[in-house]
């Protein structure tokens, strides 16, 4: 079987990962290989040398002063990021030698013009419907002799594209031989994007409310929320780590008594959940989008973001995360969270499509 992967484009597929859509193509290619698939990889500037990828890019890019003096002239950022697409689809076209090919991006293209390649596609939803891929689906959806099925990574955000399409579940996975079990220690930690959306001020809230050090780690993502919110928290008792690579980031959360997830959006999945939990570290999450399928009561706390005593219910709950068993928090990432189970379903999508069996 040959498959051909679409990376997202603006973040290199390479660790330290931008996000849980970087982390999944990654190792999705490499659990592919491992199972004897030969897959080809388009993905942006940077990606690990060691995927082999194709970079996307659009070249040669020419505009004329006409056209640049346009009124209607996007950011050129976008413009070659469209193009790029523009350009795979345009050559998957005429490829015969392809079985599926797998849409992992965010862009509309690859939906758009699925029905124009002779491979299968499958795609991956990563994120709640955006106003650019969901029309793009709806029109797919309708046009007749389509090959292509859609999936998403967890149940809530396959609830939240039905409206659109039939829309399977692959829940994302984490390497459990890379996230190794650790110790513990008294601290807690906080994983992901210093965004507003991933609230790590509300964590530092949820920390100090229950007494405990906290060491954040992860990408800064906006430069002005982390200088406004978070840096002026840091002391003794609030640590900024730095953006950690996985071996980093299991020695964090192992030496962790509990580590805290605070979105204020709806979690697509819930990587760091996950990620924490092969690590025998429990969570204490608020319970959006995603996160209450990787969590259950063996492996964690669930609280209301809405109560208007969470700070109180935190500090209750960073005290009965500490009394979970670490063993059966590492047991529920196996079983639930691996990526050889994620692989395997995945697998199971392409061969169906490529027998011509669509569901």
């Amino acid at each position: 079987m040959h498959v051909v992967i679409l990376a997202a484009s603006r973040h290199p597929v390479a660790e330290p990962f931008a996000g849980g859509l970087e982390s999944l193509t990654w190792h999705l290619v490499r659990g592919l290989r491992e199972h004897r698939v030969d897959v080809t990889v388009f993905a942006g500037e940077g990606t690990d040398p060691g995927l082999g990828a194709r970079i996307l890019r659009t070249s040669p890019l020419r505009l004329s002063d006409a056209a640049r003096a346009d009124v209607s002239m996007v950011p050129e950022p976008w413009l070659r990021e469209h193009h790029a697409y523009l350009q795979v689809m345009l050559e998957l076209q005429r490829r015969e030698d392809v079985d599926v090919v797998h849409n992992n991006s965010l862009h509309h293209l690859p939906v758009a013009m699925a029905g124009s390649v002779p491979a299968a596609v499958v795609t991956t939803l990563h994120t709640p419907p955006t106003p650019w891929l969901e029309p793009a689906i709806a029109i797919a959806e309708a046009s007749p002799g389509r090959s292509s099925r859609h999936v998403a990574v967890s149940e809530h955000t396959a609830e939240t594209w039905r409206h659109v399409a039939p829309v399977q579940v692959v829940r994302n996975g984490i390497d459990v031989e890379r996230w190794t079990p650790g110790l513990g220690g008294p601290d807690l930690a906080w994983g992901g994007r210093l965004v507003p959306e991933k609230a790590p001020h509300v964590a530092i809230a949820m920390a100090r409310a229950a007494g405990r050090r906290l060491r954040l780690a992860g990408p800064v993502g906006d430069p002005v929320y982390f200088d406004r919110f978070v840096r002026p928290q840091l002391g003794d008792d609030v640590e900024y780590v730095g953006h950690l690579d996985t071996a980093g980031l299991a020695a964090l959360f192992g030496s962790s008594a509990t580590t805290l997830v605070t979105p204020e959006w709806d979690e697509p999945y819930g990587l760091v959940a996950a990620e924490s939990l092969a690590c025998g570290t429990p969570v204490v999450a608020l319970a959006r989008g995603g996160l209450p399928e990787v969590i259950d009561a063996t492996s964690g706390v669930l609280l209301d973001p809405h109560a208007p005593d969470l700070l109180d219910r935190a500090a209750d709950a960073v005290a009965a995360a500490r009394r979970l068993d670490r063993r059966a928090c590492r047991e529920r990432a196996v079983r639930e969270c691996s990526v050889t189970r994620m692989v395997r379903e995945y697998l199971d999508h392409y061969e169906t499509l490529s027998a011509g069996l669509v569901a």
